[in-house]
């Protein structure tokens, strides 16, 4: 891509990554905990009622992952020793006090996810979206006690200026550009891009490719396995994207708890957190 934002670099043309204890594949999860407007076309299940008003096919779908999803993820990630990375609506963190009490017991890390994922900022004016990512950040900042590090935008929405807003306003990192398996910096001083999937990404492999869960499962494995061969002489990035409204769902709660616990089992997998791999990235 011909792009301001970042420079071209083949990924065997760098030096060398290191990641703690001799790892070789950092693994987070990012767990996007979102909040939907009732009334507002958003990710739907069933697009023959998306546009109807009440819509409460696709909203009542949506909204099972804050009111029971996300207690059933909670219990497999504790399992495994798992603290994922949480891709936080700044309306959901003031929606759901019991969610961000629940995470910052367990010591999950808090990233800005934009205001709900229902809005999205692409095509905002900048005085606008300036004005937007100060309230979302400063909004999470409220609520879980610490000012978010990364980014990533509903919808992997940005403008061409978000992430040097987002710089401004202290912000060392976005997930938002899906194209690596290693973090690298952007042309914005102080920004990284840290590896994201839209593969490896419930609401894509289930809802839209209809995998079941043995092949979720089989997906998840093969990733780990094919990025461990990878980084025999420089680490990698493994992202996995959760939905609770997705992965939460009872019959597909057990394949995500056998991916997770082949994952925790693996030699050389470093559990981390994005922000962990981002301040490790750049501190190395």
């Amino acid at each position: 891509m011909d792009s301001e934002l970042y420079s071209f670099s083949p990924i065997t043309e760098r030096g060398p990554i290191r990641w703690p204890g001799g790892a070789r594949v950092a693994f987070y999860v990012g767990l996007n905990v979102e909040h939907f407007l009732p009334g507002r076309p958003s990710t739907s299940f069933y697009e023959g009622t998306a546009s109807l008003v009440p819509d409460p096919l696709n909203h009542g779908w949506r909204d099972y992952g804050p009111r029971v999803g996300i207690w059933r993820l909670t219990e497999i990630f504790d399992r495994h020793g798992i603290r994922p990375s949480v891709l936080l609506n700044s309306d959901a963190a003031a929606e759901y006090p019991q969610i961000i009490n629940a995470g910052s017991e367990r010591g999950w890390a808090w990233l800005a996810h934009g205001r709900n994922n229902s809005t999205l900022q692409s095509g905002m004016p900048a005085d606008e979206e300036r004005a937007y990512l100060a309230g979302v950040v400063e909004t999470i900042e409220q609520a879980v006690g610490s000012r978010p590090r990364g980014w990533l935008g509903p919808g992997l929405t940005e403008t061409f200026q978000t992430p040097r807003m987002l710089a401004e306003l202290g912000l060392t990192y976005i997930l938002d550009w899906t194209n690596d398996d290693q973090p690298y910096p952007l042309n914005v001083p102080g920004m990284l891009s840290v590896p994201y999937s839209v593969e490896l990404n419930d609401l894509g492999l289930f809802t839209m490719r209809g995998l079941t869960g043995p092949q979720f499962l089989q997906t998840v494995t093969d990733q780990l396995d094919q990025l461990y061969a990878d980084s025999a002489d420089s680490g990698r990035v493994m992202a996995l994207a959760l939905h609770p409204f997705v992965s939460g769902q009872p019959f597909r709660a057990k394949y995500l708890n056998q991916a997770l616990e082949y994952i925790a089992g693996h030699p050389g997998v470093w559990l981390a957190t994005s922000d962990e791999i981002a301040e490790h990235y750049a501190r190395a």
